[in-house]
């Protein structure tokens, strides 16, 4: 889709356009020739006023199409700028979120290895508590067997 500003431009030539062809016309220059009433010095200077027109016309038309050809460049390399900073800031924009995407990736791996470290530290105090109480009930078995000894040795 063409940008607004060249659409007003073509549309503004199409009417110099259509002016000239009109003016051009074979029955517009009829109407004034054939008119009877009018002196041939009129009738001279109305043809000299259309070629006048006429020349303006082109005139006009030649600097609508340089301004179109001259600009048309021009904004082709504008819309070429525009769309290449629209791209970088795209890219940037992806690449931030990658980036973001990552940072969480890093979180979310350090909190999983943080949780397996303390399950690991968690199930080694369990094995050490337990160890702790089967040697604290192998001492009172044993202290339970000594008094049981004395108890018996006392007896006899």
């Amino acid at each position: 889709m063409l940008n607004r500003p060249l659409m007003l431009q073509l549309w503004l030539l199409v009417i110099v356009v259509a002016k000239t062809l009109l003016i051009n016309s074979p029955a517009y220059g009829q109407i004034i020739q054939t008119n009877p009433q009018q002196p041939e010095s009129f009738q001279e200077r109305i043809r000299q006023q259309q070629e006048e027109q006429n020349q303006q016309t082109q005139e006009q038309m030649k600097e609508t199409w340089l301004r179109l050809n001259l600009h048309e460049p021009q904004l082709q390399q504008q819309q070429r700028i525009q769309q290449q900073e629209f791209s970088r800031q795209r890219q940037e924009m992806i690449r931030q979120q990658q980036f973001r995407l990552q940072q969480q990736e890093t979180r979310l791996q350090q909190q999983e290895f943080s949780r397996q470290q303390q399950l690991r530290i968690q199930d080694q105090q369990l094995r050490q508590d337990q160890q702790i109480r089967q040697q604290q009930e192998l001492r009172l078995q044993e202290q339970r067997r000594q008094q049981q000894l004395r108890q018996h040795k006392g007896d006899l």
